[in-house]
């Protein structure tokens, strides 16, 4: 992905609040904000454009990251319909400041936002299916880098619904593979920007510990990873299913633990050192 200067606009002073977000040379505009600011999201001028847009909160049901993504010849016409569901607390819409954005156009990002959100796997999708759209080659070249745009700026706006769970590591600090051990049962994992992955076929405890019901988020999360299909029983322990992102690498050693660990020394590098001991050198 090529480099780019992000301009954000905060209209009223406040990060959480009504924003707009440009790149430099580029001719689309995002604007987004809370769910409580609707109306004044929707009196922007950009909203009466044709756009793609995201609803982003929590799935009520599961907790996890949900998202619906649509397209509209007017923004502020289309979303107003979408004020019966629920599960959603934020708003970022996407239009072009040179109004160039057909209804094929939008339909094309609209399909290729859902396949890229699904292939992600970091948020459920509300919407029942894609619409999509052919366009002529020249055409889906400029939507492939209008897409390229709204992958840069959505994470800038708080919005990573487009950021895959197990993305490639890019710098030294996330390139070195980690291990978290507990009896003989070994995790396998390597530092994100968001926290730590790990990886597939990682093992974990199959017991919790007696003390982890003193901290209910612990039992909690390998509940919730466990009714997801993420942990999968196998013959003493489990074992991880797919790649699978934490917030903090004492979060992921203490699934894995079946208890509270410390993610600074109980992950470890080939070589036996500690995450505390390589940071610190």
């Amino acid at each position: 992905m090529a480099s780019a200067t992000i301009k954000i606009f905060l209209v009223h002073g406040d990060p959480k609040r009504l924003r707009t977000a440009e790149i430099s040379n580029w001719t689309g505009k995002a604007v987004a904000g809370p769910r409580t600011e609707f109306d004044t999201v929707l009196l922007r001028d950009e909203s009466a454009s044709s756009g793609i847009y995201f609803l982003t909160g929590n799935d009520p049901d599961t907790g996890q990251l949900a998202v619906y993504v649509g397209e509209a010849e007017s923004i502020r016409d289309r979303v107003r319909s979408h004020l019966e569901k629920d599960f959603w607390n934020h708003i970022v819409f996407f239009t072009s400041k040179d109004e160039n954005l057909t209804k094929s156009h939008i339909r094309y990002l609209e399909g290729r936002l859902i396949e890229q959100i699904k292939a992600a796997s970091r948020a459920a999708i509300k919407n029942n299916q894609g619409s999509g759209s052919r366009l002529p080659e020249s055409d889906r070249e400029d939507m492939e880098i209008f897409l390229e745009k709204i992958h840069q700026l959505l994470p800038a706006l708080g919005v990573e619904v487009l950021v895959p769970l197990s993305s490639r590591p890019e710098v030294k600090s996330e390139q070195e593979m980690l291990l978290c051990e507990i009896h003989s049962l070994r995790a396998i994992g390597h530092l994100t920007p968001n926290g730590i992955v790990v990886l597939a076929g990682s093992q974990a405890v199959l017991e919790e510990r007696a003390s982890a019901q003193q901290y209910p988020w612990v039992v909690n999360a390998r509940r919730r990873l466990i009714e997801e299909g993420t942990l999968a029983v196998s013959n003493d322990h489990y074992t991880f299913v797919r790649d699978t992102e934490f917030s903090s690498p004492s979060a992921a050693a203490a699934v894995i633990h079946g208890g509270t660990a410390n993610g600074r020394t109980a992950w470890k590098n080939k070589h036996g050192r500690t995450l505390k001991e390589l940071e610190a050198a």
